[in-house]
């Protein structure tokens, strides 16, 4: 391994980026995608000060440095327009990392996608393989590591007269590294993806670590399934877990698959990726073994394998309601020789990623938008009408990707390991068009892979369209600033809205909960026969899915041709953080709360000024809410004009945390009951605004059931009241106006785009996560990572 120091690939004077000035009419951002443009993708000076403002900066910076390779004045200066025509108005949207690098100068790498080798079975290989993924996260790039070539936990160490601590304990180490020493351009941890293969004798540990508190927290796990694996699942045989040719130990498979199902159930981890079909259906077949998978799934790679990324926005494309295949193609093509020419224009700061990116020339064109472009051509995501739709698209883009890659190849030569009669046998190559393979059989092609679908995050934000191949997440999203919540739509939700004002809402507008894991998958497996690489995905899965559910959802994504899956069951996190000494509060709350339930509606006398009396007679009752010190069991009395008082149990009587429980209760009362111009009911807002996002070293829950500490549930508890009351409210008003005027149903989070904003809260049911960095409900689990709707805030 020799680490690469190397000046930059294009003159300094690429930093200069086109005066604003000379733009007649430049692309006015705003919100999340103005903030994520400055952010993350402006240029900066030294001072950090921006030099970009508008796309068009940016647009024509990036067209200069990718065209820079090209050989000659005239033909850079000729691919210079037609990039910067392709990038324009967001049509072809190259990955961050070229984004925020092409054309300033810098050594960085363009690449997103790494994988390392496995590490050698020594403390010094495990270390030298954390520098090198270190070096490599410190420069912006994702890593995968298959863990399989460390013994087992137990093995006896001659050297040391001692026994190893097995692939787990190693994980540890590379997780911490990752998310508490990496920090990303200072604005996020590094992305690292861990697997093991399905007959290593930890197999059972690494699947179930994460359910231990603390555990490999900072990195995705996926086990790797082979085929013969699947078929002892299907025969219900034995299965082997193998060390060195030593069988350790001999399972059920599946006991095993049993187990990865569950996990996945219970914790959303680990992932599984089919290894053997990885293989057999890669380009590559003849001469390189994938080992691995980047942090987010998407490619499937050998040892220094890297990839770098570009999406095609297939909602630009969709004008009046139908998609313009032509220009699609045209900008295929063109997208296709941008991302041929970043092998080029990239530093490589290790040899080996250089060797094995030049003799493959490895590129990642996908989309984005799909969802919004369904929308748009008025079809259902998911349903049997969307399924040629998709396959027109991709089938479109796959045939235009490989035309352009053979024409290339014709000018500059096939990649350096094309072989072309052990090429065209390649599995994904027998299925293109008979033209297609007669141009490979002529020309070859310049790109051994070409097409994958990965996470496009901030990009997707940036151009204002939903992710990747994923549904819309939700079609609104709560935002909270000093003036309060706003709802905010997704501007095609809107704009019908705005064009329809008294209809239902159409049945095409799908989010991520209408729809079933199946269908995820049905759309899943129709784009993975169009992609010769893999799929970044996530199924998403309603909290009463079961795990004989998972199972079946698994089975189907193998049968239907996928290369991975990775699954996510509203809530399911909740069960990582679960411990039974949390369950033994838990029941103890309960049990307090039923013994201290006759002193709840005893009279509160006052016999100071300027509190309310309390009446004879209230109403109530006691809700149940789940937070890291156990079950909260808050009881809201109400009079006339609102909630009057509150009791809150938590724990065993005469405890610390009974203590606080009852004052913070106490304090509550005497602020709704004291004499003010302020109703109870604005009263009670108030002081749910300042109790919710309190956080303190744990929580549980997810999305806007999340809770951080006792009073983050209490104001969770008030919360729902005030939703139910103003839904109660706001029913009675329907009913009396008689008006049949529907609201979108809304169900996760916000999706992309700049939503608009709207003001009515009491029909939003959001299950976003709280983002770590803006405190809003706007962070969402979809394409195999976490990223926030509100800041443009990113875990990968």
């Amino acid at each position: 391994m020799v680490e690469q120091q190397k000046p930059p690939r294009q003159s300094d004077s690429t930093i200069q980026s086109a005066p604003t000035s000379d733009i007649a009419s430049p692309t006015q951002l705003e919100g999340i995608r103005q903030k994520v443009f400055m952010d993350r993708y402006s240029l900066k000076d030294a001072t950090g000060q921006p030099l970009e403002f508008y796309p068009e900066d940016m647009w024509k910076r990036v067209a200069r440095g990718i065209a820079s390779v090209e050989q000659g004045e005239e033909k850079q200066a000729f691919w210079e327009e037609r990039f910067y025509d392709a990038l324009s108005n967001f049509q072809f949207v190259p990955g961050g990392r070229i984004l925020a690098g092409a054309g300033t100068g810098h050594q960085v790498t363009f690449y997103n996608c790494f994988v390392v080798p496995s590490p050698e079975d020594s403390r010094q290989g495990i270390l030298e393989n954390l520098k090198v993924m270190t070096e490599i996260m410190a420069r912006g790039g994702g890593v995968g590591i298959n863990l399989s070539t460390l013994r087992p936990r137990g093995s006896y160490i001659k050297t040391v007269n001692g026994t190893a601590s097995g692939p787990c304990s190693w994980a540890q180490l590379y997780s911490v590294a990752t998310g508490d020493v990496i920090q990303q351009g200072g604005s996020r941890r590094g992305a690292l993806m861990l697997m093991l293969d399905d007959n290593h004798p930890d197999i059972e540990e690494f699947i179930t670590v994460k359910k231990k508190a603390g555990m490999i927290e900072h990195a995705n796990l996926s086990v790797c399934v082979s085929d013969a694996f699947m078929q002892a699942v299907k025969d219900d045989a034995d299965w082997n877990l193998v060390w060195q040719d030593e069988v350790k130990k001999t399972i059920k498979a599946r006991h095993l698959w049993d187990l990865i199902c569950t996990s996945a159930w219970e914790s959303a981890e680990p992932g599984v990726v089919f290894m053997d079909r990885c293989n057999k259906e890669s380009n590559t077949w003849y001469y390189e073994t994938i080992r691995c998978v980047n942090p987010c799934g998407e490619q499937p790679l050998p040892e220094w394998g890297v990839c770098n990324l570009g999406a095609l926005n297939v909602a630009a494309f969709v004008s009046d309601g139908a998609m313009d295949w032509q220009r699609l193609a045209e900008i295929s093509k063109v997208s296709m020789r941008f991302l041929d020419n970043v092998i080029d224009a990239t530093d490589y700061f290790f040899e080996e990623n250089r060797e094995a990116q030049l003799g493959t020339r490895r590129t990642g064109l996908g989309t984005m938008g799909l969802a919004d472009a369904l929308i748009k051509m008025k079809v259902a995501y998911g349903s049997e009408a969307s399924i040629p739709v998709i396959e027109r698209i991709y089938s479109t883009i796959r045939d235009s990707a490989y035309e352009a890659s053979t024409e290339i190849a014709a000018e500059k030569g096939p990649f350096p390991r094309f072989e072309r009669d052990k090429y065209l046998q390649g599995k994904f190559i027998k299925r293109l068009p008979k033209s297609l393979q007669e141009k490979i059989k002529k020309h070859g092609t310049r790109n051994a892979v070409l097409l994958t679908q990965a996470p496009t995050g901030t990009t997707s934000l940036l151009s204002g369209v939903s992710s990747g191949i994923e549904p819309v997440f939700d079609f609104a999203m709560i935002r909270r600033d000093r003036t309060g919540e706003h709802i905010l739509y997704h501007p095609l939700l809107q704009a019908w809205r705005d064009a329809h004002p008294n209809a239902s809402t159409p049945h095409y507008f799908v989010s991520s909960k209408d729809l079933s894991p199946e269908e995820h998958i049905r759309v899943q497996a129709t784009v993975q026969r169009y992609t010769d690489a893999s799929i970044s995905k996530t199924v998403n899965a309603p909290n009463n899915h079961t795990v004989d559910q998972v199972e079946t959802l698994y089975r189907l994504a193998y049968e239907m041709g996928c290369k991975g899956v990775t699954y996510y069951r509203d809530g399911s996190r909740d069960a990582v953080l679960t411990r039974i000494e949390d369950e033994k509060k838990q029941k103890q709350a309960t049990g307090d709360a039923n013994e201290t339930q006759g002193l709840m509606m005893e009279p509160v006398t006052s016999i100071r000024q300027g509190i309310k009396e309390r009446p004879a007679v209230v109403h109530g009752y006691t809700r149940q809410v789940r937070a890291p010190e156990g079950k909260i069991n808050i009881t809201i009395n109400s009079d006339e004009q609102g909630p009057l008082e509150v009791f809150v149990t938590l724990g065993k009587a005469g405890s610390d945390i009974a203590a606080l429980s009852e004052a913070l209760g106490r304090l509550i009362s005497l602020n709704l009951q004291l004499l003010s111009p302020l109703s109870q009911m604005d009263r009670a807002k108030v002081i749910t605004e300042q109790l919710r996002g309190i956080g303190g070293s744990r929580s549980v829950g997810f999305g806007v059931q999340q809770v951080r500490s006792l009073p983050d549930g209490v104001a969770r508890a008030l919360e729902l009241h005030i939703e139910s009351q103003l839904a109660s409210e706001k029913e009675k008003e329907d009913a009396a106006s008689e008006q049949d005027d529907p609201p979108v149903e809304q169900k996760h989070n916000g999706t992309n785009g700049t939503y608009h904003e709207h003001g009515d809260l009491s029909t939003l049911n959001l299950t976003g996560n709280l983002c770590p960095q803006c405190d809003c409900n706007t962070m969402v689990y979809e394409e195999g990572c976490r990223k926030c709707y509100n800041c443009g805030y990113s875990e990968c």
